[in-house]
């Protein structure tokens, strides 16, 4: 079975290689644009059957010697290693050709709202939208500022892979530290929640004119000299899902409008894959990266300058990095953890 794999792998890479030097494919740039994609995405594994290959190569090498030589200890020790390193191989090439989340190439679309805490809980989804902004470019990754207000900021996250980094801060997360305006020094818990959404293309999500009420008007918030003269802020109501999109940061109407359907869309997308998770799990809130956010998914306490990741038991000790935008390593152990589950998933049917 493992043969079968490897040589699907093999085939299929050589394929992608072949497809890249065509020049047909090369004048095309959205092919190109998919066959380099998958390319990128078949690497790691045709990696690891090259090396399966090798391990191959050596055990079938220790045990031609020992058939003809005899026992010979170093041989042997040979012999033992390289059948370790095929059976690690098997397990890496299984999870390197687990099935992807089909968003995970997206743009992603950022919800941070202040949650429990009063003040304190608007300050917090500050402090988050400054750690994922940095986490963001960090990563190469380009961010655009769509609303922000007292508390609450929605921005898109833009590039390659987006979502498959950005979909596990999805939750609520949960601070305990003293605030600035504490005299007496109590710690206090607040939490903020982050909803990310695949930013959905119109192909993704139809949404029919005759379902929307749009309404405009005047900015309430700090700006230009336009804000609070002209009809610039726009409010969009989804009739049949009753959702509701405000937006006002920027002073054209036309703008305000065209970023709220974006969030709008994202949201309905959202919820058509909650919906389609729901059925396929007996459980969702199982599942990691859902962006359910009631689910508390992280602490951060200042005092012992930790920061803990509760869906899968991971603290780490490196606070004002972390809060600085350096995520990977729990980002790490989120995407082997949803691996881990999707090849669960994958022997069960």
């Amino acid at each position: 079975m493992i043969e079968d794999l490897i040589q699907q792998i093999e085939t299929r890479f050589a394929e992608l290689g072949e497809q890249m030097t065509d020049p047909e494919v090369i004048g095309d740039r959205e092919r190109y644009a998919e066959v380099g994609r998958g390319y990128s995405q078949l690497e790691p594994a045709a990696k690891l059957a090259g090396e399966w290959r090798h391990a191959q190569d050596d055990a079938a090498g220790a045990e031609e010697l020992l058939s003809e030589d005899g026992e010979d200890s170093e041989v042997r020790e040979m012999l033992i290693g390289a059948r370790a390193r095929i059976e690690e191989l098997e397990e890496e090439i299984r999870v390197a050709m687990v099935e992807r989340d089909p968003n995970d190439e997206k743009n992603v679309i950022v919800e941070i709202q202040g949650g429990a805490g009063g003040d304190e809980a608007g300050l917090w989804a500050g402090d988050l939208f400054r750690m994922l902004s940095k986490y963001a470019e960090r990563l190469g990754l380009s961010t655009e500022p769509m609303d922000v207000s007292d508390g609450k900021y929605t921005f898109a996250i833009k590039g390659d892979g987006a979502y498959s980094v950005f979909k596990f801060e999805g939750g609520t997360h949960r601070v305990q530290r003293v605030p600035e305006t504490e005299s007496q020094g109590r710690i206090h818990t607040s939490t903020a929640t982050i909803a990310v959404l695949p930013e959905a293309e119109d192909v993704d999500v139809q949404v029919d004119a005759n379902d929307l009420q749009i309404d405009v008007y005047r900015s309430s918030g700090p700006g230009g000299q336009s804000v609070n003269t002209t009809d610039s802020a726009v409010r969009i109501t989804h009739k049949p899902s009753g959702i509701v999109v405000s937006m006002q940061d920027e002073k054209s109407q036309l703008q305000n409008r065209e970023k709220a359907l974006r969030v709008l869309r994202a949201r309905l997308y959202e919820r058509a894959l909650a919906e389609q998770q729901a059925e396929l799990a007996a459980d969702r809130r199982s599942q990691v990266g859902t962006g359910d956010r009631a689910e508390k998914i992280r602490t951060y306490n200042y005092g012992e300058r930790r920061v803990t990741d509760h869906r899968i038991k991971l603290t780490v000790h490196n606070l004002d990095q972390v809060l600085a935008g350096e995520l990977d390593e729990l980002t790490a152990a989120l995407q082997a953890d949803e691996k881990r589950r999707r090849l669960e998933a994958q022997a069960l049917h």
